[in-house]
């Protein structure tokens, strides 16, 4: 079995960029997935000059980038193709310029959102009768990032997503339809967020499309919705079982560890929760590097 390696954002680290990196290098994780607080700047928004320190202090520390979590197509889709292009497409190219100083091996789009998400169970149907140009702008940009010799993965979010189902992600993937230049991020508490708890069976449902997989713990409060904050060890969902089949199937060479979403539970210990959770993961899975 193939070992599974940890990544996490590089601001739960630490806010400081540099000082981010001394504690992922100390907590033994080498990839980082670059999104934000770089120098105070989010990924997109760096000079060259700035790709380039960066790019050098990460070669210093024998590090590598593995993503760019960049936000991009996450906008409403009900602004129109022309606004929407101005805002996703019109903005990758220069992501596109600093992926080339810093060679990540893939990079981030965001499942788009719709202001009128709470009218559909499910929304793609709406999206074929009225936004016949939306997956076409996603394979424009999967084939233009491939291009450019990167990996495209696409991650659902939490706030009037249009993906809330496996059956919305699964239907969105195969009428993409680019194959292995792009990848589902199977963020577990996001699609729970969007009112998808997480089971072993939406695991199952997504496997075959997921590529990188996000970790988040988070606790219900008497029914299946998220509402508290949690590491990992006190999360609701099925951890161990998910987790386990993951690792054992591959499906992703990649973990990454993100913060919780949730209120802050009065009385919970939230000291050190990052590394408590990456403590966790190593403690129960081996693989996890």
């Amino acid at each position: 079995m193939k070992k599974v390696k940890l990544t996490m954002l590089n601001a739960m680290a630490d806010k400081d960029f540099d000082k981010a990196l001394f504690r992922q290098q100390e907590w033994n994780i080498n990839f980082l997935d670059m999104k934000d607080n770089i120098f105070g700047k989010s990924i997109i928004d760096l000079t060259d000059e700035e790709a380039t320190e960066a790019a050098k202090m990460i070669k210093g520390k024998n590090m590598s980038v593995y993503c760019f979590s960049s936000v991009l197509f996450y906008e409403d889709i009900e602004i129109g193709e022309r606004e929407f292009r101005i805002r996703s497409i019109d903005k990758l190219d220069r992501l596109l310029e600093i992926a080339q100083i810093l060679q990540p091996r893939i990079i981030r789009l965001l499942a788009a959102r719709s202001g009128k998400r709470k009218e559909f169970t499910d929304i793609i149907p709406y999206l074929r009768q009225s936004f016949q140009w939306l997956i076409p702008m996603y394979r424009e940009a999967v084939e233009k990032i491939h291009r450019s010799g990167f990996g495209t993965t696409i991650e659902n979010e939490a706030h009037d997503c249009i993906f809330s189902t496996p059956a919305e992600i699964l239907e969105f993937f195969k009428e993409l339809d680019c194959g292995d230049k792009v990848s589902f991020t199977y963020d577990i508490q996001n699609l729970w967020q969007m009112g998808t708890f997480p089971t072993v069976e939406s695991y199952r449902k997504l496997a075959g499309i997921t590529g990188y997989f996000h970790l988040k713990g988070g606790k219900c409060d008497g029914g299946t919705e998220l509402v508290w904050s949690s590491a990992l060890d006190d999360a609701s969902w099925p951890v161990k079982e998910i987790v386990r089949l993951a690792v054992t199937e591959e499906i992703s060479p990649f973990f990454c560890l993100n913060s919780s979403h949730g209120k802050r539970l009065p009385g919970y210990n939230y000291d050190n929760i990052t590394r408590r959770d990456i403590d966790y993961l190593r403690r129960n899975f081996p693989e996890i590097e």
